[in-house]
C-alpha cells in the first residue's frame, strides 16, 4: 500500500475517502488541521468523533497538526459572508498546513475529505489542492467523492457518529441556520397551500 496523507474535515466525511483510497492501493494517514471550526467545543467534539472512529473502526492513524486561528482570522474572516472568497482562503490555509505536515513526515501523496460534501466548493478546493501540493513536493490525489456522500451519511448515522449541521466557521453556522429557517418556512407555506387547496 502507498502511504498518503489525507486532510480530514470531520469523521463522517472521512468514511468513504478512506475506504475508496484503500481500494486504490493507498494507505491513508489522517491529518487534522481545521482552525476554521468554531466554537472550540465544536472543534473538540469533531476531533473526538474522528479519533474514536479512526481508532475503533477504520484503524487509521490521526496526526493532529497545528490550528493557526490567528492566521484564519487574517486570511478568511475578512471575507465574511462572501462565501467564495472566504472558503477559498480557508481551503488554502488548511491544505497548505496539511501539505507542510505531509512533506515533513515524508509523504509523497496528499488528498482531502473536502471532496465528499456537496456543500463544499468542489472546483475551488481541487484547484487549490493541485496548486498547493507541488509547492511542498507532494502529488495531489484529487477524487470526486461526492457520489458517495449518501453512503457516508447513512453509515455515519448507523455508527452513531456526531454529525455537524454547518461546515465549521461562524459564518457558515449563520448561513446554515438561515437556510434551515428558510426551508422550514417553505414547508409551512406548502402545508398551508395544501390545506387551502383541499
Amino acid at each position: 500500500m502507498t502511504p498518503l496523507l489525507l486532510h480530514a474535515c470531520c469523521g463522517p466525511c472521512s468514511l468513504e475517502p478512506v475506504r475508496l483510497l484503500r481500494e486504490e492501493g493507498f494507505e491513508p494517514t489522517i491529518c487534522w488541521t481545521n482552525p476554521n471550526i468554531q466554537p472550540l467545543s465544536e472543534h473538540a467534539r469533531r476531533l473526538d468523533t474522528l479519533r474514536a472512529w479512526a481508532a475503533d473502526v477504520a484503524h487509521v492513524e490521526v496526526v493532529v497538526a497545528g490550528d493557526d486561528r490567528p492566521a484564519w482570522e487574517r486570511a478568511a474572516a475578512p471575507a465574511g459572508f462572501d462565501r467564495e472568497r472566504r472558503c477559498r482562503a480557508c481551503y488554502a490555509l488548511r491544505l497548505a498546513q496539511a501539505c507542510r505536515v505531509g512533506r515533513d513526515l515524508g509523504f509523497e501523496y496528499v488528498s482531502t475529505t473536502l471532496a465528499v460534501s456537496p456543500y463544499q466548493l468542489f472546483d475551488a478546493c481541487g484547484e487549490i489542492l493541485r496548486a498547493v501540493a507541488p509547492r511542498f513536493g507532494l502529488e495531489p490525489v484529487w477524487r470526486d467523492f461526492r457520489p458517495y456522500y449518501p453512503e457516508a451519511t447513512r453509515e455515519s448515522r448507523e455508527l452513531g457518529m456526531y454529525r455537524q449541521n454547518y461546515c465549521g466557521c461562524r459564518f457558515s453556522a449563520a448561513e446554515a441556520a438561515m437556510e434551515r429557517h428558510e426551508a422550514r418556512d417553505a414547508r409551512k407555506r406548502a402545508r398551508r397551500a395544501a390545506r387551502s387547496a383541499g
